[in-house]
């Protein structure tokens, strides 16, 4: 089986690699330590048609594969602006899978082209404090403003972590429609809207975290927002169902882009390893130095072959679980341990921001960490691949 790129994919490449070049490692530096989203690179990749690789052509998409998605998002990760410069159009890639599948023909001509073009931005509302990973154990509530079919919602809660709600107009937001003491099983009674983001009802409060600045991250205070009844995704209380959509080519996504920020991080380390003369001779003549990253470019080179493989089974409307799961573990474990091994190969300057090596070793945490963990993943592999009990 030949896992090479495509001569589309490799068009892909390097057409995304021309505007990803337009922004160069001092103007994410800056972003990293000032702050403040990214509107002209979004921008940018609006304006080539980016922003709707894997959505309708109908809706002015291009309609190709989460395969195809997964090699730009690589290809942004390996430029300076790393997950900053990914996280500012993530949402745009995996967010409105739910919305292609699921929406009808009226909400997908009302929504796509304006995500697709960059006229609007979304963000994705599901994890709670109190819940985490407990999907099911969300407590925003909606609750119909009346008794016809098509009456509204009046919705109340609590989100965290929610990405972009500083700049977005809209929300695909997941709650609780039925509670879940009175649903047969944990995953009926959700479900999935996608509305304006009303600031109105909607306090959106920034986390300080510890990396991507660029890119905000925040916790929301739903206090009575109306949603109309044509805002809804799919039938009520089958939220869980639409979600489920979008999992698996969120975590080939995470995946590619760690590996895309590892890659960086061992150029950069490679580049500088060259270069760096003690005693006489370059460090990157020494094993000790050369061995740590040449077995992290092989470990990226496996987890990339991970992803291929994964995403096109999704691609080709084939189970795939177990190989999204291991996409994203093994992508996200080579990205992280390429990036501390760059810094560490930099010695005492590997934590200088000048460097930028410090900077993609704090925003590839974000994938080892988001959106699931690394021990979930595990147990679902080990129950749905290896036919262990179910362990959470």
């Amino acid at each position: 089986m030949d896992h090479s790129l495509t001569e589309d994919q490799a068009r892909i490449e390097e057409a995304v690699g021309a505007i990803c070049d337009r922004f160069d490692e001092n103007y994410w530096l800056e972003r990293d330590r000032e702050g403040g989203f990214p509107f002209d690179f979004h921008a940018a990749m609006a304006e080539g048609g980016w922003l709707g690789i894997a959505m309708p052509e109908t809706q002015g998409g291009a309609a190709l594969g989460i395969a195809e998605a997964a090699v730009m998002m690589r290809r942004v990760a390996q430029s300076p602006g790393a997950m900053a410069a990914c996280s500012s159009i993530h949402m745009n890639i995996f967010g409105p899978h739910p919305i292609v599948v699921f929406g009808t023909g009226e909400q997908k001509q009302r929504w796509l082209p304006d995500l697709i073009a960059g006229r609007t931005r979304a963000c994705f509302a599901v994890t709670e404090p109190n819940a985490g990973l407990d999907t099911t154990n969300i407590r925003t509530r909606a609750v119909r403003t009346g008794p016809e079919s098509n009456a509204g919602y009046r919705v109340t809660g609590e989100k965290i972590w929610t990405s972009t709600a500083q700049v977005a107009d809209r929300i695909l937001l997941l709650t609780r429609t039925t509670p879940r003491e009175d649903c047969t099983r944990p995953t009926d009674g959700l479900t999935l809207f996608f509305t304006e983001l009303d600031r109105e009802r909607i306090e959106v409060r920034e986390i300080d975290k510890m990396g991507r600045k660029a890119v905000d991250s925040n916790m929301l205070f739903i206090d009575g927002l109306q949603v109309p009844a044509g805002d809804r995704i799919g039938e009520e209380g089958q939220g869980f169902e639409c979600l489920l959509h979008g999992l698996n080519p969120e975590r080939c996504l995470v995946a590619a882009e760690a590996i895309g920020i590892g890659q960086q991080a061992l150029q950069r380390a490679a580049g500088y390893a060259k270069e760096r003369i003690v005693f006489g001779r370059p460090i990157g003549q020494n094993q000790a130095v050369q061995h740590p990253l040449a077995e992290s470019w092989a470990e990226l080179e496996a987890a990339w072959l991970t992803v291929l493989h994964a995403a096109g089974l999704y691609d080709a409307g084939h189970p795939c679980g177990p190989q999204c799961n291991a996409a994203k573990y093994l992508g996200a474990e080579a990205g992280f341990r390429a990036c501390e091994r760059a810094v560490l190969a930099h010695g005492g300057m590997g934590y200088a921001k000048e460097f930028h090596v410090e900077r993609l070793l704090r925003e590839v945490m974000i994938c080892r960490i988001a959106p699931v963990s690394r021990e979930l993943i595990l147990s679902h592999i080990a129950e749905k691949a290896l036919g262990l009990p179910k362990s959470y």
